[in-house]
């Protein structure tokens, strides 16, 4: 389970170019980024679903915590935890009771989560494609669709996919590799501005007696 939330950073390769940035994208993106500006605080249930080469998928659920004054996150998964108090990351295994500390990055060049509503701003070009259909909270919309290339010739990804709803929120981010694998991030749900315990984002080890702990920093 590790593997599927550190895909975020680690998916597949090569650079798809655009012959410039498209500026109707360009506009979108901007009131979008202007949006999640304004959260100080984001609650998000989401699923994450993975399509391998052979279409075999694998998808789960999780919630996301987002502090944003303090870049804090905390994300839960039936065996997978990560907490990060904005210096620190704990990735916590539940399935081999393993917890793995490394130091929180502020890389924008990467997508993980601490920038998943933000990551798109720097480093990408990107085109508007045809809009299309998504069904949110039971009801059928359009969707305004974005695929960007990153600059960055190094990235392990290609080709990013971003579904945007009618209320300029993210409805889903879909990275592509070059092994013909799909990462798709769908957020089900955002809770705004809500207070959260300083304890979400503080790693205990009361909690996860008996689990190795590796640290990396």
């Amino acid at each position: 389970m590790r593997k599927l939330l550190l895909s975020f950073a680690l998916v597949g390769s090569a650079l798809m170019s655009f012959a410039q940035t498209d500026a109707a994208a360009r506009k979108i993106l901007n009131d979008v980024s202007k949006k999640y500006s304004t959260y100080q605080t984001i609650q998000s249930d989401f699923t994450l679903s993975i399509q391998d080469a052979n279409k075999k998928t694998h998808t789960t659920n999780g919630v996301m915590y987002f502090n944003k004054p303090k870049n804090q996150y905390a994300i839960s998964l039936p065996e997978q935890e990560v907490i990060s108090d904005g210096k620190s990351v704990w990735n916590i295994s539940k399935d081999i009771k393993e917890v793995q500390i490394s130091e929180n990055e502020n890389n924008s060049n990467t997508i993980g989560p601490n920038n998943l509503f933000n990551f798109y701003q720097k480093g990408y070009k990107y085109v508007l494609m045809p809009d299309e259909k998504i069904v949110r909270q039971g009801n059928t919309e359009w969707a305004k669709v974005i695929e960007l290339s990153p600059e960055d010739t190094k990235t392990n990804y290609f080709k990013i996919k971003l579904r945007i709803n009618k209320n300029n929120h993210i409805q889903d981010v879909t990275i592509f590799d070059k092994s013909s694998n799909k990462y798709t991030y769908t957020i089900n749900s955002l809770y705004l501005g809500k207070k959260f315990s300083p304890q979400l984002f503080t790693f205990s080890k009361d909690k996860f007696k008996g689990y190795e702990i590796v640290d990396l920093r």
